[in-house]
């Protein structure tokens, strides 16, 4: 139990920085007078950065021990927010930054994973799994938290500071405090980069494929649900509301931490594949809904954002445990290396369309405006169960 525990924290901690922009949007927005579209790009390129590297970072597992990686990772995610906190101050030197923050998320979640499913078999391999992806909602929490308190008080560099001093600490308990391991390695190797036997494999590419839709809604509403809750106070009769957005946004992450559990506990007992439909339906459905209700009084809108939290995360732990589950032996890493290349190509595209979809009808300024957006952010989920009429029944 204490390896699961190292290692959820030390996930946990290099997703300290990923939220801060969209927890700040706001902020930057007027700051640097973003557009939306713009604002999108430096949500999603993380994401982007992240299924370019995402691949080669994750194969490498198959040859080499994953704590390395991480840690490497860990140190790179440092640079790159200590540099946001220094030196950006537009656009581009934004993206600059958060696409070297996106490889290091690359070497650090699916490596992470890697580090643990390494040291720790068995029959509770699938709930090791789940409680690793589940962390990956408190990391989120406590990035909204940070920011948006860091932010409020000492200015948006300090909340950069914080992060970055995280992702260094994280690095230094995965390589101080877990010993070294000699990956399984199949056994007609060829090349570690060879991802021709996991396309092949649909069983898990259903997961795969499932799991990219669901990276598009899950990091479209994590970009723009703080900007979605500043809407909807404009709209209250007595302006300010309680609790603030990133507060609500950091309860949320919570709940999903907690839904993500819940929804492989489920899917486990159930069935993997007919639950993970059920979540992608009901997830995409709220969300088309969702978005026309920012007028409705503002605590009723907060209690929707956590309901929606909770349902986008059902079907988080049990893609990526499908996935693992499915793999080839030996080919685990080049299997979650597809799996992460194709869900956070999703994901970066999420924000970005959603950014989009709002300049072009009215730029967020009113309640259609929205409901557009969050149709562009659901309605993927709607298509993904085709994805498992190509993989055999669990």
């Amino acid at each position: 139990m204490a390896l699961v525990v190292i290692v959820c924290t030390a996930h946990m901690l290099t997703l300290t920085g990923v939220f801060a922009f969209p927890a700040l949007l706001p902020t930057f927005v007027a700051d640097w007078s973003l557009s939306n579209a713009e604002a999108g790009w430096i949500s999603g390129i993380p994401l982007a950065a992240n299924a370019v590297s995402v691949s080669i970072l994750v194969s490498l597992t198959d040859k080499l021990d994953a704590r390395y990686i991480f840690g490497c990772g860990a140190v790179l995610g440092a640079l790159s927010l200590a540099g946001f906190a220094l030196f950006a101050d537009g656009f581009w030197s934004a993206m600059w930054f958060r696409a070297l923050g996106g490889v290091s998320m690359a070497a650090t979640y699916m490596p992470g994973l890697r580090v643990l499913v390494d040291r720790f078999g068995g029959d509770r391999q699938s709930r090791a799994v789940a409680l690793y992806t589940a962390s990956f909602s408190l990391g989120t929490a406590t990035s909204f938290f940070v920011a948006g308190e860091a932010g409020a008080a000492f200015g948006w560099p300090v909340a950069f500071w914080i992060s970055a001093g995280a992702s260094l600490a994280s690095g230094l308990m995965v390589m101080g405090l877990l010993k070294k391991v000699t990956p399984l390695r199949p056994d007609n190797a060829g090349s570690v980069f060879d991802i021709r036997p996991v396309l092949r494999n649909r069983a898990a590419m259903a997961y795969v494929l499932a799991y990219a839709a669901h990276g598009w809604e899950l990091f479209a509403f994590r970009a723009w649900a703080v900007a979605f809750l500043v809407f909807s106070l404009t709209l209250q009769p007595n302006g300010a509301g309680w609790p603030s957005p990133t507060v609500v946004v950091t309860v949320g992450s919570l709940v999903a931490m907690a839904c993500s559990i819940l929804g492989n506990e489920l899917a486990e007992r159930f069935g993997r594949r007919r639950m993970v439909i059920a979540y992608l339906l009901s997830s995409a459905t709220f969300a088309m809904v969702l978005g026309y209700l920012p007028g409705l009084p503002y605590p009723w809108v907060a209690a929707f954002i956590l309901i929606y939290s909770g349902l986008l995360q059902l079907d988080s732990a049990s893609l990526t445990a499908g996935a693992v589950n499915a793999s080839e032996p030996g080919r685990r890493g080049a299997t979650l290396g597809v799996h992460s290349f194709l869900g956070f190509a999703g994901s970066a595209i999420g924000p970005l369309v959603v950014g989009i979809v709002l300049d072009a009808t009215g730029g967020g300024q009113n309640i259609q405006s929205w409901g557009t957006g969050f149709i562009a952010m659901g309605a993927v989920c709607l298509i993904a169960p085709l994805a498992f009429l190509m993989g055999r029944r669990d």
